[in-house]
């Protein structure tokens, strides 16, 4: 199953093939992939199966709150042009959708692999990974993984001493402050929308100076690292000095940073930068999202925003008023069962939309918007709402499992 230098062990190759065959029944009975409960079965056959399923591969882990899925994409699309590529494409990024993965990929060279912010420390144990790329963090699931400062000290302590280059946003001073413990660093100007989860130096507590795009704590004198790969405009700075175009079918400036980091990290495994960006236009849609999908005669732009960060750069993408706009949140595990972060987003960039709001949580946020003075519908489903939308395009936002429904309903 892996390289032929080093072939997995009797034990190995059973825990693979018993989580492959319980992966096949799962997707037969019509449960979803199967690739987490196939992972699952297969980590307890061989609680070691991932790090011996990684030790062939160049390993690239991906972890933020905001972005993880579509950069392991742009990246694994970058990887190509040197090798075969081994990827979690559908997002499933805890340790048992990893190890459900990389069992997939015997004959790559890559495992481009995203991982859930919770996990880094200990998947980057498990893989040794040769590059881990950091994008942000901000507050996200509050009830699960709890406030940004901490996941920034767990970050912090386990890149301490990493063999990895890491490649890390240096507009985001929670990911600076987390990276700064590594030896090897490749520090990119990827921007920074979302800053209510910065204001406070995470070094000491001061107070965070924000002149323009730099920052620094007026106490302890940490700051902003120099960039040596930047995002100006839809353009990629390299570490040289040229200016190279970002051409994506993805759209958005969320995107466009995502695309300088991913095309940082393709550099470090020598793909150059005109090569790995011309290899990310294939990127159409990243699991469902940016899809725009055809339902009972109208169109519909699928967009995934799961936090206050992400909700903000989502408002930026969407077509102008009097575009009608479908905002969907549920409260799952699998979203965070926690919905006070409705009120840290800014409502009133919707100002001019038709708003029509569903979800299980749909009451929730009816009364965050009421109080942003906002004029909005709440319907029971998605049919009620196409029957009362105006004309246009139908930008519809919703978070994880919220989405997931969605897609599932028009049959996406």
């Amino acid at each position: 199953m892996a390289g032929n230098s080093d072939p997995l062990t009797p034990r190995a190759k059973l825990a693979v093939t018993a989580g492959k065959a319980v992966a096949a029944a799962s997707r037969a009975a019509g449960r979803g992939s199967g690739s987490v409960i196939g992972g699952r079965v297969a980590l307890k056959l061989d609680p070691d199966l991932l790090g011996r399923l990684a030790q062939h591969l160049d390993v690239i882990l991906v972890s933020a709150t905001n972005g993880k899925t579509t950069t392991t994409r742009l990246i694994a699309e970058a990887l190509r042009a040197a090798g075969p590529v081994v990827s979690n494409a559908l997002g499933a990024n805890m340790p048992a959708g990893i190890t459900s993965a990389l069992a997939g990929g015997s004959d790559a060279k890559f495992g481009v692999i995203e991982v859930d912010e919770k996990y880094l420390a200990g998947v980057a144990r498990d893989t040794a990974p040769k590059c881990i790329a950091l994008l942000n963090l901000s507050r996200d699931q509050l009830d699960r993984a709890g406030e940004t400062r901490m996941l920034a000290e767990n970050w912090r302590e386990a890149l301490t001493g990493s063999k990895a280059v890491i490649v890390a946003n240096c507009d985001d001073p929670l990911v600076v402050w987390a990276a700064s413990s590594s030896p090897n660093v490749v520090w990119v100007a990827a921007g920074q929308m979302w800053k209510d989860d910065a204001w406070s130096c995470p070094s000491c507590g001061g107070v965070m100076q924000r002149p323009g795009d730099d920052w620094f704590c007026g106490e302890c004198g940490f700051r902003r690292p120099a960039p040596s790969w930047a995002l100006n405009g839809d353009h990629v700075l390299d570490p040289h000095g040229s200016a190279w175009p970002i051409h994506l079918q993805l759209p958005g400036r969320a995107n466009k940073a995502n695309a300088a980091s991913s095309a940082a990290v393709a550099a470090v495994f020598g793909v150059p930068p005109q090569v790995a960006l011309e290899r990310m236009y294939q990127v159409q849609a990243v699991a469902g999202r940016y899809d725009v999908v055809q339902f009972q005669g109208r169109d519909l732009r699928l967009l995934l925003a799961k936090n206050p960060a992400g909700w903000l750069e989502t408002f930026s993408l969407i077509d102008p008023p009097p575009a009608p706009v479908i905002l969907s949140v549920n409260a799952r595990s699998a979203d965070g069962t926690d919905t006070s972060w409705l009120w840290d987003v800014d409502y009133t960039r919707l100002t001019g939309h038709p708003l029509f709001v569903l979800g299980d949580r749909k009451l929730d946020l009816a009364v965050r918007l009421e109080v942003a003075n906002q004029q909005f519908q709440v319907c029971d489903d998605l049919d009620q709402v196409i029957q009362q939308a105006p004309p246009g395009r139908i930008e519809v936002i919703a978070n994880y499992t919220a989405f997931q429904d969605l897609r599932r309903r028009v049959g996406n």
